[in-house]
């Protein structure tokens, strides 16, 4: 009988099934696919481009209100005026403003922050008086470092520690790879003058003249230039200081008709700057579990849980679009080698953070995954059809994979979670339409007992426009998650692409290599029908339907699937009944949520091997408090038995993660700021999860929080795009409204959500009233008694 044709689809097939372009489009797919498996960058979170830059603007002498009045609302007010800005917010306090603006997602950052540029620098005309000067500080998710080394020493002090981590971070930076490096912690170098009231008083030099000679001293500025003997000469005045040992014999005045020395006033010392922060670096009882440490002593005396070490950490962040599993491994290869170099004999050097790794961990983990998946699915096969026919089906899997990944590549995405999980999905998916295929091809081969290409030919068209239909249907159902907005949409976007991809190269394989394959290894066991006639006409078949439906009846399946259909398709009472109990089901599953019988969550919880706490104390707060606390939950850290190291932040923010740059925790500077960065032995090594883990610490944590007067916050990485906060009220009031009557708003709206069972870790930006001295001058007095002021 002849082929009902199906244009283009059949034509296709036919060229394929005649030839072996099939093979050459296998050898290719393959090729392309560990090309683009090699070559993409392994990240573990998607790119999400959020265009976000904070403006810092100094205006000293001035009190929060007036800083907000004067600066961040007009400032406010003008970037709210760029083209795809979302937000603008702010935050004033004495003498400075932070105002935040971010773009919409997906905006072109170079675009958007040319656009911040122009208009500020536009209107700097605008500028009020007593602006000291202001700063933009663009912030995207590369800024966020992927490697942590932390220096620490039993006897080395900080401020040694930290001339060593800047050598180290200096030596680090030679990698073109390296977009960013920070050293966070210990004390720098600094050459202090000390004044003695004294002398000063005996020579008749104030402050202020001191304080002048010193600015004078250290400028050196071109003067200009004159010709002399056929040559220009350059005319510089003034000379930079070079070396602190020249300042105890700079002038600062006269008295007597002799000069005055700073030394004859003043003590100088070359030395650490004044304590603002402390770090330090502590393992936990799994330390022996961690593969943390790759340069320093490890013996058990000098690794001690139970003494903390002053620290240094040095925060490596990667370029845009390189590979977080190479450079990570380039970074802590070269740490290593120059530790031997640089570490003193008793420091260490710890990984503390490692986002190649855990990438690359969380890609391996989804392919053997994938791998798992793709068995699976072959021993169904086989024992649905038979070893051959599911081995021809596994042949797509690589194939349309390797397609798939290749277009990955080509589109700019990185292999992620979101990448690999997609792959997952589309297993099941992509597997369909050469099943369809070579269940046809079976079929037809067993009915006819033979096999040829025009057999082979007439079982795929019999099914394609079917086969067509439910992949263009699959395709669209997937097609809307390229319309979700906010930061959810980028962060989805690689399974919004990669699923249809999927779908298409499994029909693409479903045209080409599926029939080709299907006949080159199934044809041996039967016999070779005789060419004759046109491709396109078969020779019919002895009653078809009559041999199928009794093979049918023969297979277990049917005598199985029968009992249970028959009663509903032979009874309309039934029928009705079994659609009844559905949507009985289904309303109560619905039910379910409505009650918070089950939680309902966008994504589950991750299983990562890091914690943090974010501690907060009331603003007035001395460092050696916030620090006295911060020991104290050092005390039961170290009683946890999964925590293999910790570090210990006061003063200062710690490295910041992609949700902390979302939250602008790098922001948090203070005596009354601490961060508490926590390490996990590894997942396999540990029963409880990290979500678990932190449910479990919670009461003891939250007890030391009220005995100390801490806010604790405990920071777990989210499995999604991060957000300021689960959840988020934001108390406005008329213009006529006092900040007075706001507070008292927001404590109530704090208070109402403290009462809502499951919510924890409310927190405000309510700063807490700090003591305050104010030195109000006499100016008539001052003047009287020669007090400049």
């Amino acid at each position: 009988m002849a082929i009902k044709q199906h244009g283009v689809t059949l034509a296709i097939v036919e060229k394929f099934l005649g030839s072996n372009l099939s093979l050459i489009l296998i050898l290719v797919s393959l090729v392309v696919g560990a090309a683009a498996l090699w070559l993409t960058p392994r990240e573990e979170e998607p790119q999400i481009v959020v265009p976000l830059a904070d403006v810092l603007v100094q205006f000293p002498g001035h009190s929060a209100e007036e800083v907000e009045r004067l600066v961040a609302v007009p400032l406010e007010k003008l970037l709210f005026q760029i083209d795809g800005v979302e937000h603008v917010y702010s935050m004033s306090h004495h003498g400075m403003a932070v105002v935040t603006v971010r773009f919409f997602v997906g905006q072109d950052r170079e675009d958007s922050l040319v656009k911040l540029y122009n208009k500020v620098m536009q209107n700097t005309d605008a500028i009020p008086p007593g602006v000291a000067g202001w700063v933009v500080k663009p912030i995207e998710i590369d800024d966020v470092p992927i490697v942590t080394l932390t220096l620490s020493s039993a006897t080395e002090t900080d401020y040694q520690m930290r001339r060593v981590a800047e050598e180290l971070s200096s030596r680090l930076a030679a990698n073109r790879d390296i977009s960013r490096i920070e050293v966070i912690g210990g004390r720098p170098r600094q050459v202090n003058v000390y004044l003695q009231p004294e002398r000063m008083a005996g020579y008749s030099v104030d402050p202020l003249a001191v304080e002048r000679a010193l600015r004078a001293a250290n400028v050196e500025v071109r003067a200009g230039d004159f010709d002399k003997a056929n040559e220009n000469v350059l005319v510089d005045a003034g000379r930079a200081l070079m070396d602190p040992a020249e300042l105890p014999g700079l002038v600062v005045g006269v008295h007597a008709g002799r000069p005055v020395f700073l030394k004859d006033v003043a003590t100088v010392e070359d030395g650490p700057a004044e304590v603002s922060q402390y770090v330090r670096f502590a393992w936990g009882p799994a330390w022996e579990k961690s593969e943390a440490l790759i340069a320093g002593p490890a013996t058990e005396a000098q690794v001690d849980p139970t003494i903390p070490r002053p620290a240094v950490t040095v925060a490596v962040s990667k370029k845009k679009g390189t590979n977080a599993v190479w450079v990570a491994e380039a970074v802590i290869e070269e740490a290593h080698a120059l530790a031997a170099q640089i570490l003193p004999d008793d420091a260490a050097m710890a990984v503390t953070r490692n986002f190649g790794e855990t990438a690359n961990e969380k890609v391996n983990e989804l392919v053997e995954a994938l791998a798992v998946a793709v068995i699976i699915v072959i021993v169904l096969l086989a024992i649905a059809l038979g070893f051959r026919e599911a081995m021809i089906v596994s042949v797509a899997v690589p194939i349309v994979f390797g397609l798939t990944l290749a277009i990955n590549y080509l589109a700019g995405y990185t292999i992620n979670r979101v990448t690999l999980f997609a792959l997952i999905l589309s297993l099941g998916l992509l597997v369909d339409d050469p099943i369809v295929d070579v269940e046809n091809i079976h079929r037809h081969f067993q009915l006819r007992r033979r096999s040829s290409r025009r057999i082979v030919l007439e079982a795929v068209n019999e099914v394609r426009p079917p086969l067509i239909t439910a992949t263009l249907a699959v395709i669209i159902s997937f097609l809307p998650m390229m319309f979700i907005t906010g930061m959810m949409g980028p962060y989805m976007r690689p399974m919004a692409l990669n699923v249809p991809i999927t779908m298409l190269m499994s029909m693409l394989v479903s045209f080409t290599v599926t029939p080709w394959l299907a006949y080159v290894v199934l044809r041996k066991s039967y016999p070779q029908e005789e060419s004759s006639g046109s491709p396109m006409h078969l020779a019919p078949l002895e009653d078809p339907v009559v041999k199928s439906a009794e093979a049918v009846r023969e297979t277990a399946l049917y005598r199985i699937f029968r009992p249970i259909m028959a009663p509903l398709l032979g009874s309309r009472r039934n029928a009705w009944l079994f659609l009844g109990a559905m949507a009985v089901l289904m309303l109560l599953s619905v039910w379910l949520g409505a009650v918070r019988a089950v939680p309902l969550k966008m994504l589950p919880f991750d299983n990562k091997n890091e914690l943090a706490l974010v501690l907060d104390f009331d603003e007035g707060t001395t460092l050696e408090q916030t620090d006295a606390a911060v020991r104290q939950f050092e005390r039961f850290l170290r009683t946890a038995p999964e925590v293999t190291d910790f570090q210990s932040y006061v003063g200062t923010a710690s490295p910041m993660d992609f949700n902390a740059m979302v939250r602008h925790y790098y922001l948090r500077q203070g005596s009354n700021v601490a961060d508490i960065r926590i390490n996990l032995v590894g997942k396999r090594q540990r029963e409880m999860k990290s979500h678990a883990l932190a449910l479990r610490l919670r009461p003891e944590l939250e007890k030391l929080a009220a005995e100390t007067g801490a806010s604790l916050s405990i920071v777990e990485t989210p499995p999604g795009p991060p957000v300021i906060q689960t959840l988020v009220a934001e108390v406005t009031g008329t213009p006529a409204s006092s900040y007075g009557e706001l507070m008292a708003t927001a404590k109530t709206v704090a208070a109402r959500m403290a009462r809502e069972p499951g919510v924890r870790d409310i927190d405000d930006t309510i700063e807490a009233r700090q003591s305050k001295f104010v030195f109000v001058t006499d100016k008539e007095k001052a003047l009287l008694n020669g007090v400049t002021t």
